[in-house]
């Protein structure tokens, strides 16, 4: 299997670190912008798209700061990659943002890194700060 590389993006978003935090971490956050619908049973998350499903794993979270998940296909490989979304705020500034850290095919990574911006374009809609 092909070995994936790790990327970062990161989002200006405007928008209260707590209430960001909401909309990372809970199941109906999550599904307001980044799956059709989300359900949580303790540490496990199932992200639903249409006809698909993914379960992931959350394996951490800083609250009002960032949450780490797993999807399960990669745990079941026994790989150790995640995606993780961790909100920054600029000391001086105060300026919020959103930086994603995830993994994917060399050969994908134009496609995923396209799939977050629409992501993150989706939650600044629903935050009224598109």
């Amino acid at each position: 299997m092909q070995e994936k590389i790790k990327f970062e993006m990161e989002f200006p978003i405007q928008s209260s670190p707590q209430l960001l935090y909401q909309y990372i971490s809970t199941p109906s956050g999550l599904s307001e912008w980044f799956a059709d619908n989300v359900n949580s049973r303790g540490e496990f998350f199932t992200f639903i798209w249409n006809d698909s499903e993914e379960k992931a794993k959350l394996l951490s979270k800083k609250s009002g700061e960032r949450v780490k998940f797993r999807w399960m296909d990669d745990e079941d490989d026994g790989e150790s990659y995640f995606f993780e979304i961790r909100i920054q705020v600029d000391e001086i500034t105060k300026d919020v943002s959103i930086i994603v850290t995830d993994f994917t095919e060399e050969d994908e990574v134009d496609e995923a890194k396209m799939l977050w911006e629409n992501q993150i374009s989706d939650l600044k809609q629903v935050l009224g700060s598109a």
